[in-house]
């Protein structure tokens, strides 16, 4: 996966999820908070 590819996909996502953000039940304070565990997991599953 290149560098511009891995941008572009980070920029998508955000969009995505800022998008479900206006539209999720809860504050999106929780949902920023579980994002960013969620994104820890990843990172360190895939090293």
């Amino acid at each position: 996966m290149s560098y511009d590819t891995t941008i572009g996909w980070s920029l998508f996502t955000s969009g995505i999820v800022t998008l479900l953000l206006k539209i999720a039940p809860y504050d999106s304070l929780y949902w920023g908070i579980a994002l960013l565990i969620l994104g820890v997991i990843v990172m360190f599953r895939r090293v």
